[in-house]
């Protein structure tokens, strides 16, 4: 992957400011990929991705495993071992019944998420929400032990038969990707206005990452999407996160600087930049 580091970031940021959302790829005959892919994986080593860390001022960084690796979470684990746990987390993929033994090994590692991934594309499948309950219950009670949270990346239509699975958690979730809401559905869709309510539920453990913007814009320079992301911050500051979703897999021609930059058009105050890019992540991920 390559970088127009002539392109600056629009603002300087805070110390401790965290990457919650990317990926690393190895080569392949090393890393090998699992047979049912939705993308064509690039070669993204941790060593690029370092280059636009630096550029945007990041210092932590959250891992997060990508699809095409299935469950085989080496990469990460591999890249994580390199940076160590002062400054790194991770969000593997695992079996619900995964030993204690490795989950306390990768929980020294900086693991301190699992993830929940279905493709976003994923059309109607009546019984999907109904046959994954069971796991994501499951996992909560393993979570819960650890201290550790779950990330969803799921489709709109699944994420929406799947609130009242997340209400009832007893540990912190996150969803990636503003939880798959459409920008040309507005602010008043149901699936949004049920996000919203969802950011300030009970416990409150619901957190909502702003990245792969253009996965539900349409536009440009992504203004469509500008309704949501600020309503969300209004919404619930504390609780939103940002992620560059680097290398954007089959997005790659998004520059994650203007992603980047994007915090500075949609946040009023700096305050609200300083929480989703130090506070929360270092809230969520245990920092």
């Amino acid at each position: 992957m390559s970088f127009n580091f002539a392109e600056k970031p629009a603002f300087v940021s805070p110390p401790n400011a965290c990457d919650a959302h990317f990926h690393v790829f190895g080569p392949s005959e090393i890393y090998p990929y699992g047979a049912d892919l939705r993308y064509k994986p690039p070669y993204a080593p941790l060593e690029e991705y370092l280059k636009l860390a630096k550029h945007l001022g990041l210092t932590r960084f959250v891992f997060v495993q990508p699809s095409a690796y299935e469950r085989d979470n080496r990469c990460m684990l591999d890249a994580m071992r390199v940076l160590g746990p002062d400054t790194c987390r991770g969000v593997v993929d695992i079996d619900e019944h995964i030993s204690d033994e490795e989950m306390r090994s990768m929980h020294a590692l900086g693991v301190r998420g699992v993830r929940i991934n279905v493709s976003p594309i994923h059309p109607y499948e009546n019984g999907l929400s109904k046959f994954m309950t069971p796991r994501i219950r499951h996992l909560n009670e393993r979570c819960q032990e650890m201290g550790w949270h779950l990330d969803f990346l799921l489709p709109g239509w699944l994420t929406a038969e799947l609130l009242p699975v997340m209400r009832a958690l007893k540990v912190p979730f996150s969803m990636a990707h503003m939880g798959m809401n459409l920008a040309v559905d507005g602010v008043n869709a149901p699936g949004f206005k049920a996000l919203l309510d969802l950011v300030n539920h009970g416990q409150r453990l619901a957190y909502v990452k702003l990245t792969g913007i253009y996965r539900m814009s349409k536009l440009t320079a992504y203004t469509d999407a500008d309704p949501m992301a600020k309503a969300l911050i209004k919404a619930a500051p504390d609780r939103i996160i940002w992620g560059s979703d680097y290398p954007h897999l089959s997005f790659a021609q998004h520059s994650s600087i203007d992603l980047f930059n994007l915090l500075h058009r949609w946040c009023e105050k700096t305050q609200d930049i300083e929480q989703i890019l130090v506070q929360n992540p270092q809230r969520l991920f245990d920092f």
